[in-house]
């Protein structure tokens, strides 16, 4: 009788990724697609000491940096870009800067502040551009306790990528938002995108946290329950995705990083049968 060896079970990477848990010499938050266990998004945090400075090269994605606390100097092989930044997410929409893939990258702060790098794997090399705070799309959406804010600094229809999509919301203390749960993980032409997607948080005040639910659109597929906090990170490769629930009192930011293999870069979404009514995510 021949002795087999079992086969290996499949690695699942874990979705919900506290603050920390990321973290290595460079960032205080690296999620890379190999990290992930899927092809396109990358999302990174990078703090900086007054005077302190940051390089790294793109390779094959094309990278947002987006200031988080603080202004920084994005300088490029060919381009340099001041980006005034802002006191904390909670504050006011940003200023960013987009580099491309294949490029060299130094981010540089005189007064110090913490930078997200929002990445995708994409084919185009498209030209380095400063993207100003007062040309990004705010928009009001959903009401009562589904009310929130969603700034789409580099949505499909608001600032030209190849593959990156990336928005942020603010959610007031003891509102729902991403709600209902809607999806996107199938190629539907019209009707659904298929995305992979990263959520970063960030809660307002001492001691706040927020609850994030991912349930599956499929057998086996992504099922998380998350009490998130500041620099908390959920994975959705897959799945029902909402409703994201900020503790009274606390208000919720994230910041959606997604991307995908459609050949057009677009953001359609299904929403879950069973919520037919409700803010829009």
């Amino acid at each position: 009788m021949t002795h087999r060896e079992p086969h290996p079970e499949p690695h699942v990477p874990d979705l919900h990724l506290p603050h920390g848990t990321t973290a290595g010499d460079r960032y205080t938050l690296d999620i890379d697609p190999e990290r992930a266990g899927w092809d396109y998004c990358s999302l990174r945090v990078v703090e900086l000491e007054p005077g302190a400075a940051h390089t790294f090269t793109t390779g094959d994605s094309e990278w947002i940096v987006l200031p988080l606390a603080g202004g920084c100097t994005v300088r490029t092989d060919e381009n340099e870009f001041q980006l005034l930044g802002r006191e904390t997410v909670f504050a006011s929409v940003s200023d960013f800067a987009y580099v491309p893939r294949d490029a060299r990258v130094q981010i540089a702060s005189g007064a110090g502040g913490r930078f997200a790098l929002a990445g995708a794997k994409c084919e185009r090399r498209l030209p380095a551009r400063y993207g100003p705070a007062p040309e990004v799309p705010v928009e009001e959406r959903g009401s009562g306790n589904c009310a929130r804010l969603v700034r789409n600094f580099a949505s499909a229809d608001a600032f030209d990528c190849d593959r990156l999509i990336a928005v942020e919301v603010i959610t007031p203390g003891g509102n729902w938002s991403s709600y209902p749960p809607h999806k996107h993980d199938e190629h539907r032409p019209g009707e659904e995108a298929e995305l992979e997607e990263i959520y970063y948080f960030e809660i307002d005040g001492p001691h706040g946290s927020g609850y994030q639910r991912v349930s599956p659109s499929r057998e086996g597929g992504s099922d998380v329950l998350a009490e998130v906090r500041s620099g908390d990170a959920v994975l959705v490769p897959d799945g029902w995705h909402g409703p994201s629930i900020a503790q009274p009192g606390h208000a919720m930011y994230y910041l959606n990083v997604m991307a995908g293999p459609g050949e057009t870069r677009e953001w359609r979404i299904c929403f879950h049968p069973a919520h037919a009514e409700g803010g829009y995510r």
